[in-house]
């Protein structure tokens, strides 16, 4: 159990993403500092939440889980004209989509670290930290599946469709790494973003959502480092072919995990009676909702450039899918 407090931890893991890997023994001290810092700093999911403590306790009519002032849908007529307690309805219930929403998305993520690392030769230290991740990430999944347990909402999260898609992600960790990895940082990178803009905001959290958010940004901090310095340390040794078809793929995909990871789910609509027009406003045709969107994956966005796959065409293909910053 680690008694160290998350923001600490988020601020040391977090220095690693800047940090340029130009050689084969810098990526290889990065790996064994974030596998040092996986030992160091970590969290259980049972140990380090109190879940039964009675300020924990989830009442589906707390106003706390009333829905943020970033999300647009809190500027629409229709949101302003419901209940509080319809209102915070609303907002456990995105807040419960979602924590089903990453469970599955990292147990797609556990099984494609799993596939990478099982063909790494003796002594690979990328074999280490893999492992270190699948641990952290199997604790998140937990804290996601116990809160949706005590939450009182049955939440599908991905559709069938969706989940078979999903398992198709698992086997790119050994078939192509790289795009796997891509995939990764197109899943966290934009609810990294939103947890910590919430996190900031001043407004009032649940203290289990709260803690539960904390926990997660301090460890995805490594993850993402991890994923990210894989990719500037890998991309470069890529053939020709790989990373043309890298430079496609990666948006496709980042525009699908974008678009589950910051709108609200079919199930959610319906279940709330979010009315179509006000979905089209708040979210489909909203340039502000546009903007947070690309600002979620601007780091990712960077990267890509970074690695040398973000030519002119490709650039298109993002600017298409609203991947790309609106021209002042």
């Amino acid at each position: 159990m680690s008694t160290l407090i998350p923001e600490a931890n988020e601020a040391a893991a977090s220095s690693e993403e800047s940090e340029t890997i130009g050689s084969d023994d810098a990526y290889v001290a990065l790996l064994a500092r974030l596998s040092r810092q996986s030992v160091d700093k970590h969290f259980d999911a049972y140990a380090d939440v109190p879940w039964d403590d009675p300020e924990y306790r989830i009442d589906p009519d707390d106003p706390r889980w009333e829905v943020g002032l970033d999300d647009p849908i809190t500027a629409t007529d229709w949101y302003r004209s419901l209940s509080p307690e319809q209102r915070a309805r609303l907002g456990l219930d995105l807040v419960v989509t979602k924590m089903k929403l990453g469970l599955q998305f990292e147990s797609v993520l556990k099984r494609g670290l799993l596939e990478y690392a099982l063909e790494l030769p003796n002594r690979d230290p990328q074999f280490r930290y893999a492992y270190h991740e699948v641990i952290e990430e199997a604790h998140h999944s937990l804290m996601f599946q116990e809160f949706v347990n005590r939450s009182g909402f049955d939440v599908q999260g991905m559709r069938p469709g969706e989940l078979a898609v999903a398992r198709t992600i698992v086997g790119l960790g050994r078939r192509f790494p790289a795009l796997f990895f891509f995939f990764v940082l197109g899943g966290e990178d934009p609810i990294d973003h939103v947890q910590r803009k919430s996190l900031r905001s001043g407004q009032p959290i649940h203290p289990l959502l709260e803690r539960i958010m904390r926990i997660h940004v301090t460890e995805e901090a490594r993850h993402l480092s991890f994923a990210r310095h894989y990719l500037k340390h890998r991309v470069p040794e890529l053939s020709p072919v790989r990373r043309a078809a890298l430079g496609v793929a990666a948006p496709l995909i980042l525009f699908g995990m974008a678009q589950m990871m910051l709108i609200p789910s079919r199930q959610v609509i319906e279940r709330n009676g979010i009315p179509r027009e006000v979905v089209r406003e708040a979210y489909l045709r909203n340039p502000a909702h546009r903007q947070e969107v690309v600002s979620s994956l601007r780091k990712v966005r960077q990267l890509a450039e970074e690695v040398g796959i973000l030519g002119p065409l490709h650039r298109r293909l993002w600017k298409a899918l609203g991947l790309w910053p609106a021209q002042p």
